[in-house]
């Protein structure tokens, strides 16, 4: 079937994508390289389609588009190359569209060394060697003939730069193969475990990805759920990834860092799980930002210590006992931050802390042994700062300290915050004295 083919299918609703894929990942970088093996004639390879009936998979298509009666053809494989495609040619994105459009916007194609890159004001502008792909594929190369007309130089190479253009359209009626599984046999459980085999080679899915496929499978909602959290947290100033938020529904459900642990959940529980798990982090959030005063994403490290928070708050029925418990909690958490707890083999440690809360009678007291075990001590030392930027986990202790001490602006006298209003409210990190003067003083870095 060629790209047009396909493309025009995928406007009709005869060509969707399942929900249980993730959305879409490509950089310009790979855009610019599948668009350059298309236009040398490269293979790219073929694509792999579900097709079932139209009623299964209305439960299980992604976005609000109309699909056509009778059956439609699901994208197991080839959703980044036939989402660039379409995005490219048509100069938008599919309406099952989930990732950043500036991937590919504005490529242009250069007839004279025939190669392609993303649009370059300085370089480009009013310079007819330099085609708009997309405008090229929509309004076709007659226009840009008449732009070529018009330069008397370009002449002597003209029939060579209108062979380039020709071939440059003619990308849309390139065929791929498509393969298809169907048939009755081919339940939702069948296909997510092909789709998780064929997606091991390329841009690799991560297991939450793999885990999320398969609740979503039964769940078609589950992955617009879950990004809703996040778009929540995100205008408080937090920002996560999704898969960040799995691992603590995983925690809360089945007290395991590791994603095979939601294997056979069901339905109902993942979602009892995620509404235990965002109440819980809305209280971590609120308990953060007001006692310690970590209230936006800069400041907010060590996110990786929230799956055992999460899961020891619900453990808990949502509340701290008291003042006690409280800051026990929040020293704890603060150290995992300060030392790194989960900046190597993530899923270990993480599981090694889990079980701490279940094996425990008192399991935060055992969390900060196991700590000041691996540190020697937990005590903060003058040499722990050197060679550190503002970008290490050190910054944030500092801006913790302004805003449990109430640290006042020098000239105002308001409490710092990083939510003060006004152009020049914002906080900002600057150097006391420039480092120029330093270093002329003698002073090593």
């Amino acid at each position: 079937m060629n790209i047009t083919t396909i493309l025009d299918q995928i406007d009709m609703g005869s060509i969707a994508l399942p929900e249980f894929q993730r959305g879409y990942v490509w950089n310009r970088e790979q855009v610019r390289g599948l668009m350059n093996s298309l236009y040398r004639r490269h293979p790219i390879g073929s694509l792999l389609v579900w097709e079932t009936k139209t009623e299964q998979a209305i439960d299980h298509a992604r976005g609000d588009g109309k699909l056509s009666t009778g059956s439609v053809k699901l994208l197991l494989d080839g959703q980044q190359r036939i989402t660039s495609f379409y995005g490219v040619v048509r100069g938008k994105p599919p309406q099952f569209f989930d990732g950043n459009v500036e991937a590919f916007t504005g490529l242009h194609f250069n007839l004279e060394e025939e190669i392609f890159e993303f649009y370059a004001l300085l370089k480009m502008k009013e310079n007819p060697l330099w085609v708009n792909v997309t405008e090229l594929m929509q309004q076709g190369v007659g226009i840009f003939i008449q732009r070529l007309l018009k330069v008397s130089e370009l002449a002597p190479k003209l029939t060579i730069y209108i062979n380039s253009l020709n071939k440059l359209e003619g990308i849309k009626n390139i065929n791929l193969h498509i393969e298809e599984v169907s048939g009755e046999d081919k339940t939702v459980d069948v296909v997510v475990e092909i789709f998780n085999t064929v997606n091991s080679g390329g841009t690799k899915l991560s297991k939450g990805d793999l885990a999320l496929a398969k609740i979503c499978a039964q769940w078609p909602d589950a992955r617009n759920e879950l990004k809703a959290r996040l778009t929540k947290w995100k205008k408080a100033g937090f920002e996560f990834r999704l898969e960040w938020l799995l691992r603590c529904i995983n925690a809360v459900i089945t007290g395991e860092a590791m994603f095979s642990a939601l294997k056979d959940v069901k339905t109902v529980t993942f979602q009892d799980g995620l509404y235990k798990a965002e109440k819980a982090i809305d209280t971590l959030l609120n308990l953060i930002s007001g006692r310690l005063g970590l209230d936006h994403n800069r400041v907010l490290g060590g996110i990786y210590a929230f799956p055992v928070m999460v899961r020891y708050l619900v453990g808990r029925g949502g509340h701290l006992r008291d003042h006690k418990e409280r800051d026990k909690l929040l020293y704890w958490y603060v150290h995992t931050l300060l030392w790194g707890r989960y900046a190597g083999s993530t899923e270990s440690v993480l599981t090694q802390d889990l079980h701490v809360l279940e094996s425990e009678d008192n399991p935060l007291d055992q969390l900060i042994a196991n700590l000041r075990q691996n540190r020697g001590d937990l005590e903060i030392k003058a040499i722990d700062f050197q060679g550190w930027g503002m970008g290490a986990r050190f910054y944030p202790l500092l801006y913790m300290l302004t805003r449990v001490h109430q640290a006042q602006d020098w000239d105002s006298g308001i409490e710092l915050s990083k939510h003060l209003l006004g152009k020049h409210s914002c906080l900002q990190v600057h150097h006391i004295f420039p480092k120029s003067l330093l270093y002329k003083g003698g002073y090593p870095q």
